[in-house]
């Protein structure tokens, strides 16, 4: 019997791509067994994204989201917009790929280092695909970074995936080309929750419940 699970998206924020906002967007997953938070966030303003000029919302200070609730982490990736609250959880497992951990912690200018390693932060490396709880499982889609992962959910509705930026647009979703975006493709989703979009994206022709 397959445990169904419900996603709540938790507006964070906005970052100024190009001449547009772009909304910052994470996901709770509230399974029989557990809350699952898919990505953080940020919590402050830092030098090295001024010019992304950040508008924030963080978890931190909205007064119905319940911190203490959450029971596990996932990050789809760690650049500075999903991993800026990692902080807020330390002491609670956090789930990435393995191969994104390392880069995170290697390659400069690749996303703001101490927001990754914040004080009491406890990763969970994973290489692969891992079945998280009961109907919830991390799969590794590459093409945004090389360790991307999503949060494939089945719900009442049917299999939902949370993406981070495997894509950052529909339109990625519409055409895929990378790796990641065809494996998000080929499950099959009834929707798929992004991070900078307001809306899940569904397959041409799907109904919006």
């Amino acid at each position: 019997m397959t445990t169904l699970s419900t996603i709540t998206p938790v507006l964070v924020g906005d970052l100024l791509a190009e001449d547009d906002r772009m909304p910052v967007y994470v996901h709770v997953v509230d399974h029989p067994e557990g809350r699952i938070l898919v990505d953080t966030g940020m919590t402050r303003l830092h030098p090295a994204v001024a010019d992304m000029d950040p508008r924030l919302d963080p978890l931190d200070a909205q007064a119905d989201f319940d911190l203490a609730g959450i029971d596990l982490v996932v990050n789809t990736h760690l650049h500075f917009d999903h991993c800026g609250g990692n902080h807020l959880f330390a002491g609670t497992p956090v789930y990435v790929q393995r191969v994104e951990l390392e880069e995170a912690r290697s390659r400069d200018d690749y996303t703001i280092r101490e927001w990754v390693d914040a004080d009491g932060v406890e990763y969970t490396p994973v290489e692969g695909t891992l079945e998280l709880l009961a109907g919830v499982r991390l799969v590794a889609t590459p093409g945004h970074t090389r360790g991307s992962q999503v949060v494939v959910v089945e719900t009442g509705a049917g299999t939902s995936v949370i993406a981070g930026d495997t894509a950052v647009y529909f339109a990625e979703l519409d055409e895929p080309r990378t790796e990641g975006q065809h494996l998000v493709r080929g499950l099959d989703p009834v929707e798929v929750w992004l991070s900078h979009e307001h809306e899940p994206w569904r397959p041409p022709g799907a109904v919006a419940s």
